[in-house]
């Protein structure tokens, strides 16, 4: 099984944002932070869980099984339910969504903060890359 952490954060609300991606299994871990120019913080998460799905389907994982673990109940509910609420998150849910439909066996999981560090150190660390590119 794979394990995809995933975490959006932004300086502001909105502001510089990034995507914290941690990425465990097959004997290994990947690490990625992707800085996302600036965003609300709950943009950022969409945008780190589509980025997760990217990463994953161009890895070949999508035959695997692939849980995804996020400590954003925005993300998790409307995956969940199929259904987002805020029409202005509607594009990137839709995207998200299509993505995760190419995998063979897809879970998603929310998870309290603390299970989440690691992705939430790797988006804060985008969240500094913005301002050096």
């Amino acid at each position: 099984m794979i394990e995809v952490y995933i975490d959006g954060a932004s300086a502001g609300n909105p502001g510089p944002s990034g995507a914290g991606i941690f990425i465990k299994g097959n004997g290994k871990a990947e690490k990625y932070s992707i800085p996302l120019g600036n965003m609300s913080n709950h943009e950022a998460e969409y945008h780190a869980f589509i980025k997760a799905l990217e990463i994953c389907l161009e890895k070949g994982y999508s035959k695997s099984v692939v849980s995804f673990r996020t400590d954003s109940q925005l993300v998790s509910n409307a995956v969940e339910k199929e259904f987002v609420k805020n029409k202005l998150y509607l594009p990137l849910f839709e995207k998200a969504l299509s993505l995760s439909k190419q995998f063979d066996l897809f879970f998603m999981k929310w998870i309290p903060s603390i299970e989440n560090k690691t992705a939430d150190e790797l988006a804060r660390l985008a969240i500094r890359k913005n301002n050096l590119e």
